[in-house]
């Protein structure tokens, strides 16, 4: 067990009757102020066999070395790691036997290091709710058929989260077991991501071609604009979470590239849903913190994330 102090939204600074907590994809900022709140976080290593189904507390673990180690070149990773991650998934769900198809819309790669685009996140959040993950069904499936069809059945959004070349020491991921949670925890925030034209196949408003596809393409944020939100557009809602000491946190102490975490954003059989069932696990929590205990000399964390759609038969 190790201790630290986790940011969540503070409820006195924003009024949902006024206007919407917004919250930058590039950059720390939001449209909120955050509350730092200490807590105890327990280590999953040795009770591997407790977290081995998301649909318990919404994240399970891992051990699977890829064969995909350098994570620098971006076809390699949406090929060959892609593939490795359906596979996984098929293998390790619940309810794999039953998973009609996968679909893999995004990655984002993580450095802790000044020119990364792309910093740990420390903020507790859930990457989608279910109106937005409803959303990137109706964007990354083409077909507006099987679109209503698949809507119908069970589907998740998970994201499949695993340490690059060296150990997660350096800020580790931190996970709230999801019985430890209640709807009221919950405040929808608009993710604001900068508008940019690409050279993809789709035209935009202003007749250019747009691929409406930021993977590989982050930049870093210009800092003399970090607070406005001109250049920017809505593409994502999240969920940020307001403090409670009832949250039990989680983490796997110096996580490996060999392990891999699943984190459950949305499942549409889990609990509080129209067609949900009582006990399945809705969604997980997350962050990023700073272990105290954590040598002075260790590398800075390295990630990637994967976010997944997965559709199963019923």
């Amino acid at each position: 067990m190790t201790e630290g102090r986790f940011r969540y939204i503070d409820p006195a600074t924003y009024n949902l009757s006024a206007s919407k907590p917004w919250s930058k994809v590039d950059a720390d900022v939001t449209s909120f102020s955050r509350t730092d709140t200490p807590a105890k976080v327990y280590d999953i290593r040795g009770r591997e066999a407790e977290f081995s189904s998301v649909d318990t507390a919404g994240f399970a673990v891992y051990n699977h070395p890829a064969k995909e180690r350098l994570f620098v070149d971006d076809s390699a990773i949406r090929g060959g790691y892609y593939d490795e991650i359906e596979a996984l998934l098929r293998k390790k769900l619940e309810e794999g036997d039953k998973i009609r198809k996968i679909t893999i819309f995004d990655h984002t790669i993580r450095r802790r290091r000044k020119d990364a685009p792309r910093q740990p996140v420390q903020q507790v959040h859930i990457d989608q709710t279910p109106q937005s993950a409803e959303a990137r069904v109706r964007r990354h499936v083409s077909d507006p058929a099987e679109v209503e069809d698949l809507l119908s059945r069970r589907y998740q959004l998970i994201n499949v989260w695993r340490p690059i070349e060296n150990a997660a020491s350096d800020f580790p991921l931190a996970v709230i077991d999801w019985r430890t949670t209640k709807p009221d925890d919950l405040v929808k925030v608009d993710l604001l991501y900068p508008k940019r034209v690409a050279d993809g196949s789709e035209t935009n408003g202003n007749g250019q071609q747009d691929d409406d596809d930021d993977r590989g393409k982050e930049k870093l944020a210009d800092e003399s604009t970090h607070k406005s939100t001109e250049g920017y557009e809505v593409k994502g809602e999240t969920y940020a979470v307001a403090p409670s000491q009832d949250h039990r946190f989680y983490y796997y102490k110096d996580m490996t590239p060999d392990e891999v975490m699943f984190i459950k954003c949305f499942d549409s059989r889990s609990e509080g849903q129209p067609k949900g069932q009582k006990g399945i696990a809705a969604l997980t929590p997350h962050t990023a913190f700073e272990d105290p205990n954590t040598p002075k000399d260790a590398p800075g964390r390295q990630s990637i994330e994967v976010r997944c759609l997965v559709f199963y038969d019923d």
